[in-house]
C-alpha cells in the first residue's frame, strides 16, 4: 500500500466519523452486546479508569494448495515452479498443507478514562505438510510434515480514546511488539534425517525485529446496530539477527453488528491484508530448497470476510467469527489461505 493510499483511507475514516458525530446520544447504548468489534478485531474499545479486563482468544487459520498469484496451482505443478522460474527453487520439497494455531493471553487496564493500556501474549503452533522434490535424499514423491510451537513475539500499547459521544468513539492505537519468539530452529525432518535445515520462514514463532504498530479505529452505535471502522498496521524496524524483517502489513476492517437483543448480536465484517515481501535474507534458507524459503514470495493481497456472533452475558462476553479468503493475489507461490476460525471469552472488572 502506497503512503498516498494510507493518507486517502485515513480521510475517508475522518469524514465518516464527522458524519456519525452529529448523531443524538443514547445513554448507556456502548454497554450492549455489540460493545466489543468481531472476534478478529482488537484495539476497538477503551476501559474506564481503574478497570481490568482479561480474555483469552484462540485462531485456527487452515491454509491447503499452493497459488502463483491468483490461480491455484497441483502439487506437481508447484514441484515443477522452480524448474521453468527465477530464482529456482522447490528442489527439496514443496509445502502442501498448513495450520497455524494462536492461542493468546489479552490484559487490558483503563489507566485514565480515556487511556487504556494493553499486552497481548501468544503462543503458536504451527505444523506445515509437504511433498519431497527431484533433489531430495529421502526420495522425490513422498511426504513429511514438519512442526514447531512456542512463545510468539509480546504485543504492549495503549489505546487512546481522541473523541467520543455516547453514540461514537473514535481511538488511536499505539501499539507495538517485543520479539520475544524463537526465530531459528532447524529439523532434519525434511530430509529423512540425513541432514539439518533450518526452518523457513512461515514455520518461525516471532518476527525477531520490535515492531511499530499503530493504528486507527472509528466507532458508530445506532438503536440497534453498530458500524466500526479501523486501520492497522504492522511495520518493522531495522533487521533481526538472521539479518532479515518480516514484510511491512496494513490491514483494513469495516465490520456492521446488529442486535438480536440486548445480550446478543451477528456481525458482518470485510477485511483487506496487503503484505510486503521479506527484505534481507537468512544465510540458512536458500531458495533451490523451498518456495517458503523465498523472501520475495512472501508477500500479496488477501481479502477476507468475517461472520460471527457476540454474547454478552452477567459480565462474559463470548466473541466467535469464522472467516473464510473470498480473494488472495500472492507474490510468487505460495500456500493459500481458505479460512480462519476465531473465538474468544473476556471478563472485566
Amino acid at each position: 500500500m502506497t503512503v498516498k493510499t494510507f493518507r486517502s483511507l485515513a480521510a475517508l475514516a475522518s469524514l465518516l466519523l464527522l458524519q456519525f458525530a452529529a448523531v443524538a446520544d443514547h445513554p448507556g447504548r456502548k454497554s450492549l452486546a455489540d460493545k466489543h468489534g468481531p472476534a478478529g478485531i482488537a484495539g476497538d474499545h477503551v476501559h474506564e479508569k481503574g478497570e481490568w479486563m482479561v480474555e483469552y482468544k484462540y485462531m485456527n487459520m487452515y491454509m491447503e494448495d499452493n497459488r502463483i498469484g491468483d490461480r491455484t496451482v497441483s502439487d506437481s505443478e508447484a514441484i515443477a515452479f522452480g524448474a521453468t522460474s527465477s530464482p529456482v527453487t522447490n528442489r527439496m520439497a514443496a509445502p502442501t498443507q498448513m495450520t497455524m494455531e494462536m492461542h493468546m493471553a489479552h490484559i487490558m487496564y483503563g489507566a485514565t478514562d480515556n487511556v487504556t493500556l494493553y499486552t497481548m501474549l501468544m503462543l503458536p503452533s504451527l505444523t506445515m505438510d509437504h511433498i519431497r522434490g527431484p533433489m531430495n535424499p529421502a526420495g522425490p514423491g513422498t511426504e513429511f510434515t514438519t512442526h514447531n510451537s512456542g512463545f510468539g513475539d509480546t504485543a504492549i500499547g495503549a489505546l487512546l480514546r481522541l473523541y467520543s459521544t455516547e453514540r461514537c468513539d473514535w481511538m488511536l492505537n499505539l501499539g507495538g511488539s517485543v520479539p520475544t519468539g524463537d526465530i531459528f530452529r532447524t529439523s532434519t525432518t525434511p530430509t529423512g534425517g540425513m541432514m539439518s535445515q533450518a526452518l523457513p520462514y512461515p514455520m518461525r514463532l516471532g518476527s525477531g525485529t520490535f515492531n511499530a504498530r499503530p493504528g486507527m479505529t472509528v466507532r458508530y452505535f445506532a438503536d440497534c446496530w453498530s458500524w466500526g471502522g479501523q486501520i492497522q498496521s504492522d511495520l518493522p524496524m531495522g533487521k533481526n539477527y538472521r539479518d532479515y524483517r518480516l514484510g511491512a502489513e496494513v490491514r483494513l476492517n469495516t465490520w456492521t453488528q446488529y442486535l438480536v437483543c440486548d445480550h446478543f448480536a451477528l456481525s458482518l465484517r470485510g477485511e483487506h491484508v496487503w503484505r510486503d515481501d521479506i527484505q534481507g535474507a537468512d544465510p540458512a534458507t536458500p531458495d533451490m530448497g523451498i518456495s517458503t524459503n523465498v523472501e520475495s514470495f512472501r508477500g500479496g493481497y488477501w481479502y477476507n470476510l468475517g461472520v460471527g456472533g457476540q454474547l454478552n452475558w452477567k459480565g462474559h462476553y463470548l466473541n466467535f467469527e469464522i472467516v473464510p479468503t473470498l480473494a488472495q493475489d500472492l507474490d510468487g507461490i505460495q500456500l493459500e489461505t481458505d479460512y480462519s476460525i476465531i473465538a474468544s471469552w473476556s471478563r472485566a472488572f
